[in-house]
């Protein structure tokens, strides 16, 4: 989820009227045939049409095309690249960079075709398909997907920006398991990406972001997940110092089946939270333990199961939730909220975290901080080894994730960025200076500098001269996205 509003264009501009003249000659030449809907500044559908998850993004774009075939996809971006237009690409709108009047913003939610094959354990997606849906339609056949920690979310963006979900220190990333796309390129054209098919194109999207091509189908890998040992423990924010240390000195230990991280969270009064944690400041410990293809067993690690018991003998939970749990419920575990919001965030990640890091992130987010959540999620496992296919995924050999949100306007402060920024700099003696592409918010120069240095010079190089060669014009990348950043690669379709 990004924060960035575009710049006001005044109507009276001489580039303001350039652009509304050719938004009114792309929607003219799209238009005949589009299966979809197109619509312009003034028209009555044009505002219901920007909506989303994150409210704080603010949407002024040239014109807004709903494609409802891949077809559309492609008429869309050959005529708005024939008529120096943008394309910004968004399905449910939790990662989206806000479009400005440049841009034209591609709605692809329509686009939720879903297809599981149980004897292949694969699911084809399309990029409005969110992880609710691969969910319920693979439960039956005791199949899941690596969804990430909201079922809302949708599956082609959460896994072309990488995708950490809470099995990843099992199974790696989402986007390590991606078997083909199918791609409109920023020239128009309609090609398949496979490790045999375009592969420098497969390689740069599962992990570089969707400024490579915008993907209207994926197909991808599904496991044998029926059940899996979790759930959340609620400290009150008294108990989070020592909880809190008992979690870090545990946690280098811990058998790849395990996937845990923790998060302070100032929780606002909603009537929607459960009672004892409504307007509450807690310490949130989420634990997931992977049993076994058939469900049943990976219970014999005494280590693993041990972390949950130590830290309930530390402190007494407000709430435990730990147990068996069907996977098809997993969003349980982070219980992310689901209705839209102003959202304002920044990720990052440790190279360590040390007793007086764990003090020092505990002090940055105290009680009645405007900062609601500040997370760090442990790697290691299959996070840091290489996929079988190589791709661009950054950000491997880190030992955590941190990633801080605020409420944005009207919901929080104005100076909400500020805030959450505060408190990367208090953990900056432990970061690495990189970001997961998923988590590194608003794309503007500090992002652009957390990528650089996560990807890597090899990888960030590679994916560069790839966006040069495949985008010299900058369609999927358009300047309302980047601002003053040239060449950065990595805007993920949301």
């Amino acid at each position: 989820m990004s924060s960035t509003t575009p710049a006001a264009v005044s109507l009276d501009d001489p580039t303001a009227q350039h652009l509304t003249a050719s938004a009114s000659t792309v929607a003219d030449e799209v238009r005949p045939g589009l299966a979809g809907t197109v619509h312009l500044p003034g028209e009555p559908a044009y505002d219901a049409a920007l909506g989303g998850f994150n409210l704080a993004l603010v949407h002024r774009p040239a014109l807004v095309v709903r494609a409802a075939s891949p077809e559309d996809v492609a008429r869309t971006v050959r005529a708005a690249a024939g008529h120096g237009l943008g394309v910004g690409v968004r399905s449910t709108g939790h990662s989206a960079a806000p479009t400005g009047p440049a841009d034209v913003l591609l709605d692809v939610s329509a686009l939720d075709g879903l297809e599981i094959d149980p004897v292949e354990r694969t699911a084809t997606v399309g990029p409005g398909t969110p992880w609710r849906a691969v969910l319920d339609a693979g439960a039956p056949h005791g199949l899941g997907g690596l969804c990430g920690s909201s079922p809302h979310v949708g599956v082609v963006g959460y896994t072309l920006g990488g995708g950490l979900g809470p099995l990843a220190r099992t199974f790696g990333f989402a986007a390590d398991h991606v078997r083909s796309l199918d791609v409109v390129t920023p020239d128009g054209a309609l090609v398949t990406a496979s490790p045999t098919r375009n592969e420098d194109l497969f390689w740069a999207l599962r992990g570089g972001g969707g400024a490579f091509g915008v993907v209207t189908s994926m197909t991808f890998d599904l496991f044998p997940l029926r059940t899996v040992h979790g759930g959340t423990l609620w400290f009150d924010v008294a108990d989070a110092a020592p909880v809190l240390h008992r979690w870090r000195e545990l946690v280098p230990d811990m058998p790849e089946s395990v996937s845990t991280s923790v998060a302070r969270l100032n929780l606002p009064p909603l009537p929607d939270l459960p009672e004892p944690l409504r307007g509450r400041a807690v310490l949130v410990v989420r634990y997931v333990r992977h049993l076994g293809d058939d469900g049943q067993g990976g219970r014999d690690g005494a280590p693993a199961d041990g972390l949950v018991d130590a830290l309930r003998s530390v402190a007494a939970p407000i709430l435990d939730t730990v147990g068996d749990l069907p996977y098809v419920r997993i969003g349980e575990i982070h219980a992310d909220p689901e209705d839209p919001m102003p959202f304002v965030e920044r990720g990052g990640q440790l190279r360590e975290l040390s007793a007086d890091a764990v003090d020092v992130f505990l002090a940055a987010v105290p009680p009645g901080s405007p900062v609601m959540m500040a997370e760090i999620r442990l790697l290691g496992g299959a996070v840091g080894r290489p996929a079988a296919v190589p791709n661009a995924v950054a950000g491997r050999d880190a030992a955590c994730t941190l990633f801080v949100g605020s409420l944005g306007v009207p919901l929080g402060p104005p100076d909400a960025a500020a805030h959450v920024q505060a408190v990367h700099d208090a953990m900056r003696p432990w970061c690495t200076g990189g970001s997961l592409l998923n988590f590194a918010g608003p794309r503007d120069a500090a992002s652009a500098q957390l990528l650089r240095t996560a990807f890597g010079s090899g990888t960030y190089d590679r994916l560069v001269s790839m966006r040069r060669r495949l985008d010299p014009l900058g369609v999927l990348a358009p300047s309302s996205r980047w601002a003053a950043v040239q060449g950065v690669p990595g805007v993920p379709a949301a």
